[in-house]
């Protein structure tokens, strides 16, 4: 009996040690915040990708990655990501961006053709994090921590700028010791 009671004291104790550490987990993730808002006549056009943390669907790009976004009749958003092989050859995909919220600055983006983007849970978040007050730089990624950009209108960003961004990275929860910086040759 005595062995049973100290069992279930024992249990519980590791049960209550569990919850706690993944409390203290969970609060060491900060949850990124989205811009309120993004006027997305400006953010349309061309950006190149300054970094990036390394994705599967990225595997082939080593250079020159871009992404182009325009305004569609539905007021969703035209991607078209391109980037350079080892090869040499220039590879892209198309997408589309479905606001989340009121002020654009969340999005679900599919790469599926366009009679498959129905689909549920085959939209991946695309979340403007910062963006400078003249359209210029702005850091993209996601609840889950898992995607992150920074993107530049130019294809080279100054280093200050840069940290800048990659701090912001940080405040949110981001491991920035995975950004890989992308060659804009």
């Amino acid at each position: 009996m005595q062995l049973i009671k100290r069992t279930m004291i024992f249990s519980g104790l590791i049960a209550s040690l569990g919850f706690l550490c993944s409390f203290a987990t969970h609060a060491e993730i900060q949850t990124p915040k989205v811009v309120d808002k993004i006027e997305v006549d400006k953010y349309v056009g061309k950006w190149y990708e300054i970094a990036h943390f390394p994705m599967y669907f990225q595997r082939k790009c080593v250079s020159d990655t871009t992404a182009n976004y325009s305004i569609n009749s539905d007021k969703t958003i035209a991607v078209i990501n391109s980037c350079r092989t080892k090869k040499g050859e220039t590879i892209s995909s198309e997408g589309v961006g479905y606001p989340q919220n009121e002020g654009s600055s969340k999005l679900k983006v599919s790469f599926l053709p366009s009679g498959l983007r129905w689909i549920p849970f085959t939209k991946g978040d695309y979340w403007i994090l910062r963006i400078d007050s003249n359209y210029r730089v702005a850091l993209v990624g996601g609840p889950s921590h898992k995607y992150l950009w920074i993107l530049s209108r130019d294809s080279n960003l100054d280093a200050a700028t840069y940290q800048s961004y990659v701090q912001t990275a940080r405040d949110y929860g981001y491991d920035v010791s995975k950004l890989v910086r992308t060659p804009q040759i």
